[in-house]
């Protein structure tokens, strides 16, 4: 396994309820090829140059995730299982506070389960320059912003459009210190309509840092529906 010069910690988000899959059962925790979809994403990690892993859940399922998940398949590298919160950026920040000393954080949902070696390497080598960057794709289709009214306002030149994905990785002091001034603004970034929806977000919003973009995977995608399900295994059985 390659080992890296600098400590990488990745934080796995599996806190979501998934309501859009129209399942009891927890997006994450659903079979692709007879494995929940949340073991894709911690055996990437696990076999990649990445030391350690944080992985979110909910409450209820942390001990469904340590007996079930991580004791079950042997992932030696997740260090910690802990509560995640409300909204993203808190179940984000309960997972930045169980790192330390790291030099590099992968934030990754574990709805993605096609997360491979190749990503995280480009990822790594573009956060080593720029200290801030995510995975993501141009858009192949002609994107439209809509008005209020539901008529095109404007339509963005197709070249400049990306769709993002995870992981987005940041050097450690500065997604730190992100979340920590995010934890204190909350509120007021609220009554001003700001809605953090991403890790990239929370660092241009609160640090003014720069993030740059770097190529993934047009099979990276997110389970979000049920139809998702059957194309990730496609795309499994090709690997």
């Amino acid at each position: 396994m390659e080992k890296r010069e600098c400590k990488c910690a990745a934080i796995v988000l599996a806190a979501g309820a998934g309501k859009r899959m129209q399942s009891e059962v927890k997006k994450q925790f659903l079979l692709i090829k007879d494995k929940p979809v949340v073991y894709y994403s911690l055996k990437a990690f696990e076999e990649s140059f990445v030391d350690e892993i944080v992985l979110v859940t909910s409450e209820d399922d942390i001990e469904l995730c340590r007996q079930d998940i991580v004791e079950q398949y042997g992932f030696t590298k997740v260090k910690q299982i802990v509560a995640g919160g409300k909204e993203r950026y808190h179940s984000v920040a309960a997972g930045l506070e169980q790192i330390e000393n790291a030099d590099y954080v992968f934030i990754h949902d574990a709805a993605r389960p096609m997360l491979t070696l190749e990503i995280l390497k480009r990822a790594y080598d573009c956060v080593k320059e720029t200290e801030a960057c995510v995975v993501g794709m141009p858009v192949k289709d002609t994107i439209k912003i809509a008005n209020a009214e539901g008529y095109i306002a404007q339509t963005p030149d197709r070249n400049l459009v990306w769709m993002i994905q995870t992981p987005q990785v940041f050097k450690y002091e500065l997604i730190q210190d992100a979340y920590q001034k995010l934890m204190v603004q909350e509120k007021e970034l609220k009554n001003r309509g700001i809605n953090i929806t991403d890790d990239a977000m929370v660092v241009e919003t609160l640090t003014k840092h720069s993030v740059k973009l770097v190529e993934g995977s047009y099979e990276n995608i997110k389970i979000t529906t049920p139809e998702d399900l059957g194309i990730a295994e496609r795309f499994l059985g090709n690997i």
